[in-house]
C-alpha cells in the first residue's frame, strides 16, 4: 500500500479556483491508477476524476459529467504527486475532497486501495 496525505483544501467564492494536491509515499507510486473522490454531508462519496497508472490499459483521463470542463487531474510520478485543478467553482462542489489509489498487482504482489484522510472544500460567498 501507499500512504496518501491531501492537502489544498479551503474555503473559495463561487467561480474561484482552488488546487488540491495528493502526496504519495513508497516506490512504485507510478503504477497506481489514481482518483479524487468527494463527500457531501448527507451524501455518498462519489467519483470525481481518475488517471490512469503505468499497469492501466487505458491512458485517458476521466471525470464526473459534474466537473467535466472545469476540473483537470494530473500528476507528476517522479515527484510523487497527483493534484486536482479545480475552477469555476460552485457551492455543490462544496464536498470533503479523497484522494485514492486503485488496487494493483505488480511484481507478485498485490496492494490494496489506499484512501488519503481528506481535505475539505467549502465554496461559498
Amino acid at each position: 500500500q501507499v500512504q496518501l496525505v491531501e492537502s489544498g483544501g479551503g474555503l473559495v467564492q463561487p467561480g474561484g479556483s482552488l488546487r488540491l494536491s495528493c502526496a504519495a509515499s513508497g516506490s512504485i507510486f507510478s503504477i497506481f491508477t489514481m482518483g479524487w473522490y468527494r463527500q457531501a454531508p448527507g451524501k455518498q462519496r462519489e467519483l470525481v476524476a481518475t488517471i490512469p497508472g503505468t499497469l492501466s490499459s487505458g491512458t485517458s483521463t476521466n471525470y464526473a459529467d459534474s466537473v467535466k470542463g472545469r476540473f483537470t487531474i494530473s500528476r507528476e510520478n517522479a515527484k510523487k504527486t497527483v493534484s486536482l485543478q479545480k475552477n469555476g467553482l460552485k457551492p455543490e462542489d462544496t464536498a470533503v475532497y479523497f484522494c485514492k489509489a486503485a488496487p494493483a498487482y505488480c511484481g507478485g504482489r498485490s496492494y490494496a486501495a489506499s484512501w488519503g484522510q481528506g481535505t475539505q472544500v467549502t465554496v461559498s460567498s
